[in-house]
């Protein structure tokens, strides 16, 4: 018996070796389809289970073959060293445009509501904790300060990363909806939590010790979450793989960053009503260069049920 992750980002199974067969000659699952059998607990794309070869040959000469390497975490950061790459800033900011303008609602929608959760909800809890506990001016920005960065430790990975996967749904050509925003909460809790404290306090301590290391560490994990969730790799792994890669090309990743920033801050001088335009396309502009980066080495599954 196997279990298998959809397109949609949700575990399906346990299911029999004939039923993916089925699944396989209907289109539904693909070589890349992240799979595992019950008695493992290590998801691998489907083309490297034996028993499928054959069912992937006659859907797809070829597909039964394992994907292009690497497999492990190192030899996807060796490989994309090896080969190179480049990041295109204009390129990506301009793919992101045309995302925005032919998805314009539910990009707009599903950025906006992770953003107010990821600030706005904080704020209120931070807002009722104060008043609950009666506290003064003072005392109430510390609490409401402590409030709203254990909201941020505890779901902002979930939350980013859910909308990174959200943004890479739709750039493969998938149809994602909100829900998929929200699908670090199933696919990748522990990891992305971990990612999200682990790189923040790290970069912090650089930023407080000596400042220029911690501004090499938040450019150098700017794809830690996108791997986590993407590749299902452990938040050390991500944050190692993503210091390597982007270490060769830093500061070309670090002038898209400042240029996402400023793209998607431009708003707020549109009566902060622009900022529903430009936050999504500076963003985007992020999850292009990652998906130039790494998403060619291993695509996510591609069960649609």
């Amino acid at each position: 018996m196997y279990r298998i992750v959809g397109g949609d980002g949700r575990e399906y199974g346990p299911v029999s070796a004939d039923e993916i067969a089925r699944w396989i000659s209907e289109g539904r699952v693909n070589a890349q389809t992240l799979t595992r059998s019950e008695e493992s607990t290590d998801w691998k794309p489907l083309s490297t289970f034996p028993e499928f070869a054959g069912a992937l040959h006659a859907v797809a000469p070829g597909a039964g073959l394992p994907p292009l390497p690497p497999q492990s975490p190192d030899q996807l950061a060796a490989a994309i060293l090896a080969r190179g790459y480049t990041v295109d800033i204009g390129s990506c900011l301009s793919r992101s445009w045309g995302l925005l303008k032919a998805n314009f609602w539910l990009v707009v929608g599903t950025t906006l509501l992770i953003y107010v959760l990821l600030g706005g909800i904080g704020a209120g809890l931070s807002h009722l904790a104060t008043l609950w506990l009666g506290l003064s001016l003072h005392r109430f920005a510390v609490a409401g300060g402590v409030v709203g960065s254990v909201w941020h430790m505890i779901f902002g990975g979930s939350l980013l990363g859910g909308l990174y996967w959200f943004y890479l749904r739709l750039i493969r050509g998938y149809s994602p909806d909100v829900g998929d925003a929200f699908a670090g909460f199933t696919l990748a809790f522990a990891q992305l939590t971990l990612a999200y404290i682990v790189s923040a306090l790290l970069t912090c301590a650089g930023l407080v010790f000596c400042f220029l290391p911690g501004i090499y560490l938040a450019v150098a994990w700017i794809f830690t979450l996108p791997l986590v969730i993407d590749k299902r790799m452990d938040f050390w792994e991500a944050m190692e793989v993503s210091r390597k890669v982007v270490t060769r090309e830093w500061w070309s990743v670090f002038a898209l960053i400042i240029v996402a920033g400023l793209v998607g801050g431009a708003g707020i001088l549109a009566c902060c009503v622009g900022v529903l335009v430009t936050a999504p396309i500076g963003f985007g502009a992020l999850v292009y260069a990652y998906e130039d980066i790494f998403g060619t080495q291993q695509p996510s599954s591609a069960l649609r049920l």
